[in-house]
């Protein structure tokens, strides 16, 4: 189930290109409720939106956001390479040395394919503005999702921004662009033919294509 927003994610710690950003999820205790965004909550194909303008709010209302899409996760692990002996097990570590635990990340990779201006309006596109620093990352609702790819009296869905997912040289942009076609086909049950004729022509790429 797509995550609702009533919870942030967690942070832009950085950008690689204007759309382009990385965010570190939350660790246990870092969030309202102390408890750790689910995995489930960040995955692949996971619309987002990004706060941008009066970041320090607390609140999307009157306040501009990027609309952006995770397309990968890398998980940061000190200990990963560390060929010394443990001192304590993990277990103590835990009550010892809790910033210890703290240490490894989980970091993914999200690509601005949008954005909703003050008005609470939805655009797809680049957006003009960049994300800031430690600026938060919630999960966008089905309600906005829906909203984000509506396209007027017609009632089909519109990915304006799928030809420039395709344009990046990543193996990871066509499961992306089918995990996206899987779900619209939820929100949009009147054009699942549509998206249908669209979701084989990317699986047939796919098979195709080599990656890369």
């Amino acid at each position: 189930m797509q995550p609702t927003n009533k919870h942030p994610l967690g942070n832009i710690v950085k950008s690689n290109t204007h759309t382009d950003y990385v965010c570190q999820i939350y660790n246990p205790g870092e969030r309202a409720g102390g408890q750790a965004p689910t995995p489930q909550e960040y995955a692949l194909g996971t619309f987002v939106s990004i706060a941008i303008g009066n970041a320090e709010a607390g609140s999307s209302a009157n306040r501009a956001e990027i609309i952006g899409i995770v397309y990968d996760t890398v998980l940061m692990n000190p200990d990963y390479g560390r060929l010394g002996p443990r001192l304590s097990p993990r277990s103590e570590l835990e009550i010892v040395a809790p910033d210890y635990i703290e240490e490894t990340a989980t970091l993914v990779g999200l690509f601005a394919i949008g954005w909703r201006d003050e008005q609470k309006q939805f655009h797809q596109g680049i957006p003009t503005l960049a994300a800031p620093i430690n600026g938060r990352v919630y999960g966008l609702s089905s309600d906005d999702v829906r909203l984000f790819h509506s396209s007027g009296a017609d009632g089909q869905p519109r990915l304006g921004y799928a030809s420039w997912l395709m344009a990046q040289s990543n193996p990871l942009i066509q499961p992306l662009l089918l995990t996206i076609l899987d779900r619209l086909g939820t929100l949009f049950p009147d054009s699942t033919r549509q998206l249908a004729v669209m979701r084989t022509t990317i699986a047939w790429k796919t098979v195709v294509q080599p990656a890369g």
